[in-house]
């Protein structure tokens, strides 16, 4: 197989496909669907300093790294990667508001108490098999949608026991696997 994308050679790819935008100066950068794929998120992330969605899904990054400097941005993406924990995830701890993690292999949230504005946390079929690594989410206090679906923890529970088992831990949550979850008080 070919060596992997570099992150700078996805970005001059990605201005080469933007009509020689910078991407220094852009808002929504898209490096999903790399080929080669990328394996290494690295430092030249944290050039883009008005970056306010990423997106480097579908590639084979196999850790977070390379976003400080990246003040501004609100929603990362970096489903079906090969990504085992959230470490590294800090350094946007102060912006980040939607993280879509889906389909890698995490098994512990140890860096999530860091995202003090995180609103959406996508990341179903994941590795997470404790309910003392779901109870880490409650340092996320402004989390209200959480995708959580295919994680072992949850794989042999019926639903309604599943929902309110996580409920229990999470009463602030406003969606959960995209069902909107009612106030006790509107059952």
């Amino acid at each position: 197989m070919s060596r992997s994308t570099t992150v700078k050679e996805a970005l001059k790819r990605w201005q080469e496909e933007h009509d020689g935008q910078d991407p220094i100066e852009a808002k929504d950068i898209q490096l999903q669907f790399r080929w080669p794929p990328m394996e290494k998120m690295d430092g030249t992330l944290g050039t883009l300093v008005n970056c306010e969605k990423l997106s480097l899904s579908s590639n084979m990054v196999e850790k977070i790294s390379g976003l400080n400097g990246m003040k501004n941005l609100r929603i990362l993406s970096l489903g079906r990667n090969y990504i085992k924990s959230l470490s590294g995830i800090e350094a946007v701890g102060d912006t980040l508001e939607e993280l879509w993690i889906s389909y890698n292999q995490i098994d512990r949230l140890k860096g999530v108490e860091s995202l003090r504005k995180l609103k959406v946390l996508y990341m179903a079929n994941n590795s997470v098999r404790d309910w003392t690594e779901l109870v880490k989410l409650q340092a996320a206090p402004a989390l209200e949608d959480l995708m959580f679906a295919g994680n072992p923890l949850v794989e042999n529970l019926d639903e309604p026991i599943y929902f309110r088992e996580v409920m229990k831990r999470l009463p602030q949550l406003k969606k959960l696997d995209g069902v909107p979850m009612l106030a006790d008080d509107d059952e």
